[in-house]
């Protein structure tokens, strides 16, 4: 039936499509009972030659409806034309067969029945009336010869028959008024229930669909339809299945996650659109729809597309890359200053030293003792009388004694200053080569003894420490080495130590100390405090602290704890800071798991 009917029919709602499809098999039915109506009376089984012409006549009418109704007809219309061919051809069989049976043929309930489903109850009853009218009052009345064949009341029974007629239509068209008006309410209970569903589905941003259990599609809502057409090109309809021009690693995954929800589970994934032009990335949740029997018999679509948050995902792990790798050249700056300081102050020590090994050089006594050698080689022939009876080689031996004393102790005193030279020198290298095996690539995982890495971090400070007499306590548990990342642990020690230097340094107290502590905390964590009573913090500071670009220093630029903070998570750590107030000191605290390995950037 839907084959006689046009493509935009097709896709009406169900209630108006089964009007349509009673219509059209109603129509088909009738036509072909005129056409073995009209054969039989030819064939001089009924009615004769009158029939034939009634029954052909029918069945062209009704064939022309078919084709009304093919071309686009309007229901009301093509409903009208029906009910009102079936009527005439009724009318003209009563009186070219002008017998009471025929008038009472179950056929003629047919009218009123159709045309109370078709056009409603009001129109129904016209129809109705019709042949009420005809079967109650007309027939008798023609079967009388209105009176001039016999008297009109006669053939009582005829007036019986038809009044009985006239009542079981009645009752045919309250009974199927009944009928529509309840199946009239229904589905306008339906229809109200369908436009708040409507509303409902339309009233939200996100795409939703319900399908059958082939996946195609039942119905949606603008936002999934205006989606589709972005994404395929082409119009989404009832019917259509979903995702026919995808990956095929895509679609397999939507044909599973479809079984699945068919089953009854409750699925959710990411669906992934890719196109010359953009790329789509929907959050969808498949629900199974139960049917009878709790069998499920479809499944409903929530759809949420999720592209600019995957965007700013990937703009925010850049970014957080980006930080990580100013973090880095922030610590190395950090460590840079560091050495850099140190080196300087030995450079210093050596300056000095070197500028003292210069000055007692030239004014070394070695150039007496070569004229006193000279003196010697003048006078080698007579070199017995020479140093008896001249005034001069008389006192050359204690002059000679006096000049080796003064040459031994300024080779002791140059001794002495090439040792400290040397020692800074080699200080120098030790700083260089700390810094050059700490400067590795961040995200490299290592074993790492920590107390030792903290001594190195200290090195980096040590100088500055001493300069400005500051105390350091150290109380360092036993600790295994860990997986860690060697640079972001560095990283966070080199800043929280400046950030103490720089606090007990502003401070002005005589008793500077500095505590360094490791310990197990549990079974879990190991914790590194670094404590100072410096200038302290005050509390409404406390909970900025780790913010990006906050700080408390006239020349600092607020990155350093920030990107300490962030170390830390990378590690699986967190660090955290105490302070009773302003002049009370800081502790910062730094817990690192003991039993999970960080993911390496």
């Amino acid at each position: 039936m839907d084959a006689l009917l046009p493509k935009s029919r097709r896709h009406l709602t169900p209630g108006e499509l089964g009007r349509y499809r009673v219509l059209v098999g109603s129509t088909l039915l009738l036509t072909a009972t005129s056409l073995v109506l009209a054969l039989s009376s030819a064939l001089g089984v009924n009615g004769g030659a009158p029939l034939v012409k009634s029954g052909t006549g029918a069945a062209i009418g009704f064939m022309s409806i078919l084709v009304y109704l093919r071309a686009g007809g309007v229901l009301r219309l093509g409903a009208l034309l029906v009910c009102g061919t079936m009527l005439t051809g009724y009318l003209l069989t009563t009186f070219l067969m002008p017998r009471q049976i025929v008038a009472s043929h179950a056929a003629s309930l047919l009218i009123p029945l159709l045309a109370v489903y078709l056009m409603g109850v009001k129109a129904g009853l016209v129809f109705t009336g019709f042949i009420c009218l005809n079967s109650g009052l007309l027939l008798p009345l023609y079967q009388s010869g209105f009176g001039s064949r016999e008297p009109i009341f006669a053939n009582t029974q005829a007036w019986i028959a038809g009044a009985l007629d006239s009542l079981i239509l009645l009752l045919g068209w309250g009974l199927s008024s009944l009928f529509g008006i309840a199946r009239d309410e229904a589905s306008a209970t339906v229809r109200d229930s369908e436009r708040k569903l409507h509303s409902l589905l339309e009233s939200t941003a996100d795409p939703v669909c319900s399908l059958d259990e082939q996946g195609r599609l039942i119905t949606s809502n603008t936002v999934a339809r205006k989606m589709f057409q972005e994404m395929y090109g082409r119009e989404l309809r009832p019917g259509t299945e979903l995702d026919q021009r995808s990956d095929p690693v895509v679609q397999e995954q939507w044909r599973t996650s479809l079984r699945r929800a068919l089953r009854g589970e409750s699925v959710r994934f990411e669906w992934v659109r890719r196109s010359p032009q953009r790329t789509w990335v929907l959050d969808v949740a498949l629900h199974p729809m139960w049917g009878e029997g709790e069998r499920p018999v479809g499944v409903t679509l929530f759809g949420r597309d999720i592209t600019e948050r995957k965007e700013a995902e990937a703009k925010l792990g850049e970014l957080h890359r980006g930080m990580m790798e100013v973090s880095r050249q922030a610590g190395m700056a950090e460590m840079a200053t560091g050495v850099l300081h140190n080196v300087g102050n030995m450079f210093n020590s050596v300056n000095v030293s070197a500028s003292l090994v210069l000055e007692r050089l030239q004014g070394s006594r070695t150039a007496s003792l070569l004229r006193a050698s000279e003196l010697l080689r003048e006078h080698e022939a007579n070199l017995s009388t020479f140093l008896t009876e001249d005034t001069r080689g008389r006192q050359l031996p204690r002059y000679l004694s006096t000049v080796s004393r003064h040459l031994v102790q300024e080779q002791e005193e140059l001794l002495t200053e090439m040792k400290e030279l040397l020692r800074n020198v080699e200080h120098i290298r030790e700083v260089v080569s700390l810094q050059q095996e700490n400067a590795r690539v961040v995200g490299r995982v290592e074993l790492v003894t920590v107390p030792e890495l903290i001594d190195n971090a200290l090195r980096l400070h040590l100088d500055s420490f001493e300069r400005l007499g500051i105390r350091i306590q150290r109380e360092y548990a036993e600790v295994a080495p860990l997986p860690l990342d060697r640079h972001r642990l560095l990283q966070i020690l080199v800043n929280l130590l400046g950030n103490a230097r720089h606090a007990l340094a502003e401070s002005g107290r005589d008793d500077k100390q500095l505590s360094l502590r490791v310990r197990r905390e549990g079974e879990e964590w190991l914790r590194i405090e670094v404590e100072d009573n410096g200038v302290g913090i005050a509390p409404e500071h406390l909970t900025r602290l780790f913010s990006h670009g906050f700080t408390t220093k006239k020349d600092g630029h607020g990155f350093g704890l920030h990107s300490s903070a962030l170390a830390a998570e990378a590690m699986k750590g967190r660090l955290r800071c105490e302070s009773q107030g302003k002049g009370h000191g800081a502790r910062f605290t730094l817990d690192l798991p003991l039993n999970a390995r960080e993911t390496p950037a």
